[in-house]
Formats: C-alpha cells, sequence, structure tokens
C-alpha cells in the first residue's frame, strides 16, 4: 500500500504548529516525544531536510550547551519520554550538550519511585503507587534508546523487569492489558488485585508500541527481546479476534465490541495497525490472518483522516488526554476531540510503517 498520508501528515503539523514546542498540550512534554520520533521514523526513509530541522529545533531550543534542559522536571514518566528525540538528535549529530543532556534525564531514573517488586510509578507525587501501561511506554522509549547509544547494557535489563511487571499487574486476558495497576489497591479503580477494570484502546497501543521498539532498538542477543517478542505475539493474536470486521478498527475499550456505547478508536487503533505493521517487517509473525489485519487497520486509519477545506489532514475518532477511568461508562462518554494529539502521532507512525515497507 502506498499513499500520502505520512507527507501529509507532516506538511499539516508544521503548518498548524512551525515549532514542535507549539504542538499541544504543553512543551516538553511526551506528545512531543511522540511525535518527533514518528517524524525521525519518516526521515529515516526520505531524509528530507525540513523533518530534520524540526526535530533538531526542538532540541536545540531546550537543551543550554551544559546540557541543562528547559523544561526537564523528571516528575513524571510523560516527562521522561521527551528524551527519546535527544537521544536521536545526539545520534545524528555527535554534539556533546544532547550527550549531557541524555544523562541528566537518565540520572533521574535512580531515586524515581517504584512498586516494592521494582516497577517505575507513573509519577513521582500524583496517582501514589499506580503504574501504567501509558509509563512502561514513555520511560523505556528513553532508556532503551539511551542504553544503546551510551552502551548502557544494564537499561535493558532495566527493560525486560518493567515488560515482566506490567504484563503481571495489568495483564487480563489473551495478550490484552488493563490499564494501571495500585499497589495496595488505593485507587478507587483499583480491584481486589490491584487492577484497573477495562482494557482500554490506546493504553495497549502504547503497550504495544514499547513490545515493538524494544524490538527495533535493542541489540540482538539480550534476554528482553525474547521477552518482548513473546508478549507482542500474544498480544496481537489477541487482538485478531476483536478488529472490527467492517470499520477495520478497534474499539475504544477493546475486547467489549459488543457492549452498548462502545466506539471504535482510531488513536488506539493506529498504535495496533502499527505493532502489527513492523511485526510482519520484522518477521516476528508471519501469515494471511497478520497481513489482513495490518491493511485493514490502515484502512480504518485512512478512513478517520480527511482533507479539510485548507487542504490539511483532521484526524476523527479519538479522545485525548485520557487518564485511568473507575467504569466503563466513563471509557466511552470521554469526550471525543478532532487531531487529539496522539491520535495524530500514532497515525502518522502507522502512515510510516504501512506507506514505507522496507525495513529500516
Amino acid at each position: 500500500m502506498r499513499t500520502e498520508l505520512a507527507e501529509d501528515l507532516v506538511r499539516t503539523i508544521i503548518k498548524r504548529y512551525p515549532k514542535a514546542d507549539e504542538y499541544p498540550y504543553r512543551p516538553w512534554s511526551y506528545p512531543q516525544g511522540y511525535l518527533l520520533i514518528g517524524m525521525s521514523k519518516l526521515w529515516e526513509h526520505t531524509r528530507d531536510k525540513v523533518l530534520f530541522d524540526y526535530i533538531r529545533e526542538f532540541c536545540e531550543s531546550h537543551v543550554e550547551k551544559d546540557g541543562r534542559i528547559r523544561g526537564f522536571t523528571g516528575c513524571s514518566m510523560d516527562d521522561m519520554m521527551t528524551g527519546a528525540a535527544l537521544v536521536w538528535i545526539y545520534e545524528q549529530t555527535g554534539e556533546e550538550r544532547y550527550a549531557a543532556g541524555c544523562r541528566k534525564i537518565y540520572k533521574a531514573f535512580a531515586d524515581y519511585p517504584r512498586t516494592r517488586e521494582g516497577g517505575f510509578l507513573h509519577d513521582r507525587t500524583r496517582y501514589p503507587g499506580e503504574m501504567w501501561v501509558d509509563g512502561v511506554f514513555m520511560g523505556q522509549m528513553f532508556y532503551c534508546r539511551y542504553g544503546c547509544a551510551f552502551q548502557e547494557p544494564s537499561c535493558f535489563d532495566e527493560a525486560q523487569r518493567q515488560l515482566e511487571l506490567i504484563y503481571r499487574y495489568c495483564h487480563s486476558h489473551d495478550g490484552l492489558l488493563v490499564h494501571a495497576y495500585s499497589e495496595d489497591s488505593l485507587a478507587s479503580w483499583a480491584g481486589k488485585e490491584g487492577r484497573s477494570g477495562y482494557v482500554w484502546s490506546e493504553g495497549l497501543g502504547w503497550y504495544a508500541l514499547i513490545l515493538s521498539e524494544i524490538l527495533d532498538v535493542v541489540p540482538a542477543g539480550h534476554p528482553v527481546r525474547d521477552t518482548a517478542k513473546k508478549q507482542l505475539k500474544e498480544l496481537l493474536d489477541g487482538l485478531l479476534v476483536l478488529q472490527d470486521e467492517e470499520s477495520g478498527l478497534w474499539y475504544q475499550v477493546v475486547d467489549l465490541p459488543k457492549e452498548r456505547e462502545n466506539w471504535c478508536d482510531v488513536s488506539g487503533s493506529a498504535m495496533f495497525t502499527y505493532a502489527f505493521r513492523r511485526a510482519l517487517q520484522r518477521r516476528d509473525v508471519q501469515g494471511k490472518n497478520y497481513e489482513k489485519a495490518a491493511a485493514r487497520g490502515y484502512e480504518g486509519v485512512m478512513s478517520r483522516a480527511v482533507i479539510n477545506s485548507r487542504g490539511l489532514v483532521d484526524i476523527y475518532g479519538a479522545c485525548e488526554g485520557l487518564c485511568v477511568q473507575d467504569s466503563y461508562e466513563a471509557y466511552v462518554h470521554y469526550p471525543q476531540k478532532v487531531n487529539g494529539q496522539e491520535a495524530v502521532c500514532g497515525c502518522l507512525w502507522a502512515a510510516v510503517a504501512s506507506e514505507f515497507q522496507q525495513v529500516v
């Protein structure tokens, strides 16, 4: 399949947000990291200078010569994730200030709070005792890239621990994980074993993406690759039977497709589509059923990408900034927003993987 959604999305994003700092919801947070890594994936195929300059401008504007990072606090996993873009720009340029900035983020993990078994909490002070699937993506996106760029194999050991713990804490059935875990069941949404009650599409999408990213980034031979490959295969098999036949997408509450008022979410669906396509490209999975799921998923993503009267791409059918919810109704009634920050990025990732079939 070859379309122009990836380039159209990037053109739209740069038109709307001439600087990445302007991308919602605030400067230096996970949406910038998600966006810029997506752009870097496209750049790997096109070598488009506009993309490179957009990423570099963000990094230059935040990192001082001594490595201090404007806007970085290390207060949450969301804050850590943006550092993935710094690792990438360091790998491209070799500039020492970016190396120093990366080291500052790495050191922020040293005293970061954990569950008693070692799982990183989602935030230092808010959400006490809570580990979210979102946070595994946010933290390990930086950590694994740092491990590669700075020859720190202990980063991969940590990634394995985080994958094993989030699976133990949040696995529901058939490879599907609920949104979060609350140690000692302190959160209002926590069940008897500390798990939240529902498999949220975008939360499960973060999990799908980090499994895929670990397989793309971590060097051969480390056991975290086997863990990620096993968990990803189980997840994709679970998703195969839950894909909506008509739209090619997956539902907001993934495993309750026939439940009242549930709806197909393009953000999580784009993440799943990316994970299917990359797994096929790496030959982690093979077969017509996986090919069909990836192709139908991308058709569904494309159906939610609409060119408006100004020639820009609008993405429909997602919400944004959704934290762990107390009930099924809260997930399905959460307000949808055109061009939700996560949905736009997810569609970019899916477009790059689907439109550029060669493995990079």
